[in-house]
């Protein structure tokens, strides 16, 4: 008996993925080389915990974020990592090339890592409708789109390395929403149980969740320039946790009608407070700023996930959070461009804002053309009753055959 899930990935995913691997291979083969420049072995070993703590953030902690429902944990996890190890590869050549500079080095597998970190963020929206061929286009497109986003912040707007990079919350979000726009379909009645989470991947979730909370700081410091600037970020960024996450469990209790906390808004909003630290964290002067802001951020997370579809969930887990920082960073920027009886205020106003409106704008363009570019036929998308189940790509030994 045949299975009556498409061989979807069958040809095509073999196809595409070795072919870009044998390219990769030799465009690092030909351009690319190691720095053996750098003898700091305190500073490479410093770039190296920081380097450690963006990988698992990205690996384990977005990898198990989207792997609560109960047909789809299997595709999550690994499908993620896929597109990491994927992305990773094209944004360390997109970035050197950009640069001009095909030199690696370990700052730049960090930053490329980083860059490759707005795929897995945008697939929160896109899991469980595409097969891993549309992630790996995906990937490719979105990786292009913002690396070449931030190349323009800094040389239009002239922001740093960090704050552009900070942006990707606010892109990727927007992203993820406007390819999930083009590409997803209605469930037909009688599927909805396969959005149903379950207890078991539920909980690895949760372990994705955590493995974020805690290693959020390192993020949110990592291209920062001074030791003062990395203090502020980590000390801060902590506060804004810590009080997102207290936040997002009481309020998630208070707007149940029976005082049930809901584990997706555990999932998701207790990070609020990590992804609106990401632009401004390091000019926050006092704690209880920082707090208010994790309030604030919880808050409108919590909102978000009440009245907003769950495909949007990473419009309220980390477009609006990531919207609040840009603005803060707008905010306190020009405090300290008056403070210093600067007449610059109106150009720091414009410059900031212009970076901000450019990664979401970017987000939103770039995310509409990939959906419509996934959109097409020659992907052999999943049929709208094979969405959210694993069993369309995965083998399962202990079923009967016919799966």
């Amino acid at each position: 008996m045949g299975s009556r899930y498409p061989r979807s990935v069958q040809v095509y995913l073999p196809l595409w993925a070795l072919v870009l691997e044998v390219a990769f291979i030799l465009i690092f083969f030909f351009y690319t080389s190691y720095d053996v420049a750098s003898k700091d072995g305190k500073k490479l070993l410093e770039t190296y915990r920081v380097f450690q703590d963006v990988i698992i953030m990205a690996a384990f902690g977005l990898g198990f974020l989207t792997s609560s429902l109960r047909r789809h944990s299997w595709s999550s996890v690994a499908f993620s990592l896929f597109t990491l190890a994927l992305g990773v590869q094209w944004a360390v050549l997109l970035e050197g090339f950009l640069d001009q500079r095909m030199v690696i080095t370990l700052s730049s597998i960090r930053v490329a890592t980083m860059s490759s970190m707005s795929v897995l963020i945008s697939a929160g929206a896109v899991l469980g409708k595409v097969n891993l061929v549309q992630l790996a286009v995906m990937a490719l497109v979105e990786v292009t789109a913002f690396c070449t986003v931030r190349m323009a912040g800094r040389l239009v707007f002239n922001i740093d390395n960090h704050l552009s990079m900070m942006h990707i919350h606010v892109f990727a979000a927007y992203f993820g929403v406007s390819v999930s726009f083009c590409i997803a379909k209605p469930l037909p009645q009688g599927a909805e149980e396969k959005m149903q989470i379950a207890t078991s991947p539920s909980l690895f979730a949760m372990l994705g969740t955590l493995f974020l909370w805690t290693f959020w700081p390192s993020f949110n410091s990592a291209l920062l320039d001074t030791q003062s600037e990395r203090k502020h970020a980590v000390f801060n960024t902590y506060y804004a946790l810590a009080v997102s996450a207290v936040t997002a469990i009481s309020v998630s209790a208070l707007v149940h009608p029976r005082g049930k906390i809901d584990m997706t808004h555990v999932h998701n909003a207790v990070l609020a407070g990590g992804v609106a630290m990401g632009a401004s964290g390091h000019l926050i002067p006092y704690p209880f700023l920082a707090m208010v802001l994790g309030l604030v951020a919880g808050l409108i997370s919590i909102t978000g996930a009440k009245c907003l579809p769950n495909s949007y969930s990473v419009h309220y887990t980390f477009g609006l959070p990531g919207l609040l920082g840009g603005i803060t960073y707008i905010v306190l920027a020009m405090l300290e461009v008056t403070w210093t009886k600067s007449s610059k205020v109106g150009y720091q106003l414009l410059t900031d804002a212009g970076a901000l409106s450019l990664a979401m704008a970017a987000g939103l363009a770039s995310g509409l053309l990939t959906g419509l570019l996934l959109s097409l036929k020659i992907w052999k998308a999943p049929d709208v009753t094979k969405y959210f189940d694993d069993q369309a790509f995965w083998k399962f030994p202990h079923l009967a055959a016919g799966f």
